[in-house]
């Protein structure tokens, strides 16, 4: 049996008010021409696959049409709600599309997923686990509140999920885990919305020994590999949708496996997608500048910082918007800027007090009001927060 694994699709995310709904619908196409080149029989949908609860219709669509498209010829689909769908409306259609192949698993449950592959006449039971946050739950974990004590109790509720599915386990079948989790030791990535509070939403990867001989995970953006008792792997995001990403090469895994056999792994790499990227002009505007004239990163989304002794006028940024709509950000650094924050972070000083002290040199001794203290923290926030359109 061969096994596409992907998942983080976040449809209907955008970047700084950009959309990414045609870089979305390539990847829609790369995915499905994959799974026709590699004769896929069974493609693993590890949650996410929209950005909010209340997705666009446009993104809805595109997921209708990919269900579709992916589940011709026999092909099977599964897919789990990931932390940011709403379960209920990933699942809602399941009675149109049941009996072609597509199987959408909402909510947790202790009942594993049964397909057969039409091409090999093999079949597949997948532990197939949504997000399990304590509301989807329905359970609440941990009285104490305690960081540690909740911890232990999540992982222990999805180990035990996971268990009993895997109890349906058989030497006869290709046996699968599947889920949108935070498994200790997985590096995570800007672009991800956080589904623990304090680490206390974690999983430990001993929760996921089930027996399965590969497990797919979904959450972390980065595609990687988590230390653990068989296969435990995060495909990762298909695009890029922070510059915390940038530079990162995107896939999706391809899985041969058999009844009893050790599964075969592959990365596929991605080609879809404009790629985001960052600039750090030392030499200024001039250096940006040639740059865009040697046409560099023509196609990306750019985050630019660049290094000046003057301030930047309004037409300066005006004439980089108009010189390449990838520029998402422009993030001036002056000497003096650089400087508080070495001193920040050289000194026990809070920075509210080093700026207060940086102004009153520049000004001769005058005392910035608490406005200007605020929104010079604002500032630093902005610079320090991840580049996405995702606050929480």
């Amino acid at each position: 049996m061969r096994i596409l694994h992907t998942g983080d699709w976040h449809l209907g995310r955008s970047l700084e008010g950009r959309s990414r709904l045609a870089e979305q619908e390539q990847f829609i196409d790369e995915l499905v021409q994959l799974a026709k080149d590699q004769q896929a029989d069974l493609i693993l949908m590890a949650g996410d696959v929209y950005d909010s609860v209340n997705p666009p219709a446009a993104a809805e669509q595109l997921f209708y049409e990919a269900a579709a498209r992916l589940s011709e010829g026999g092909r099977q689909l599964v897919a789990v709600a990931g932390n940011h769908d709403q379960p209920e409306r990933v699942a809602s259609v399941t009675p149109l599309v049941q009996r072609r192949g597509i199987t959408l698993v909402g909510l947790p449950s202790a009942e594993p997923v049964q397909v057969q592959a039409a091409r090999t006449g093999e079949t597949a039971i997948i532990a197939a686990l949504p997000y399990p946050s304590e509301s989807r739950l329905n359970e609440l974990l941990a009285i104490g509140g305690e960081e540690d004590e909740l911890r232990r109790a999540y992982s222990e509720r999805v180990g035990s999920l996971m268990r009993r599915m895997g109890s349906h386990f058989s030497p006869q079948t290709v046996n699968l885990a599947m889920s949108h989790i935070y498994v200790l030791g997985g590096l995570e990535e800007d672009s991800e919305r956080p589904i623990q509070v304090g680490g206390a939403y974690t999983v430990d990867p001993s929760a996921l020994s089930t027996g399965a001989c590969y497990t797919a995970l979904g959450h972390l953006h980065r595609p990687q590999a988590v230390k653990g008792d068989g296969i435990i792997r995060y495909s990762g995001s298909p695009l890029a949708y922070s510059f915390s990403e940038a530079g990162q090469a995107k896939s999706v895994t391809l899985i041969e496996a058999s009844p009893g056999g050790v599964p075969v792994v592959e990365e596929l790499f991605l080609s879809c997608g404009r790629p985001l990227v960052r600039w750090k002009a030392r030499g200024g505007l001039e250096e940006v500048y040639r740059w865009l004239d040697e046409e560099r990163d023509p196609s990306a989304f750019i985050d630019l910082e660049v290094h000046l002794t003057e301030a930047m006028g309004l037409s300066d940024i005006q004439r980089l918007r108009k010189s390449r709509e990838g520029i998402v950000h422009i993030r001036p650094v002056y000497p003096e800027m650089a400087a508080l924050e070495l001193e920040a972070a050289r000194t026990s000083l809070p920075l509210p007090e080093l700026f207060r002290k940086f102004y009153q040199r520049q000004t001769g001794g005058a005392e910035p009001d608490d406005s200007l203290v605020q929104l010079f923290l604002e500032l630093v926030d902005e610079e320090e927060a991840p580049v996405t359109e995702v606050t929480e």
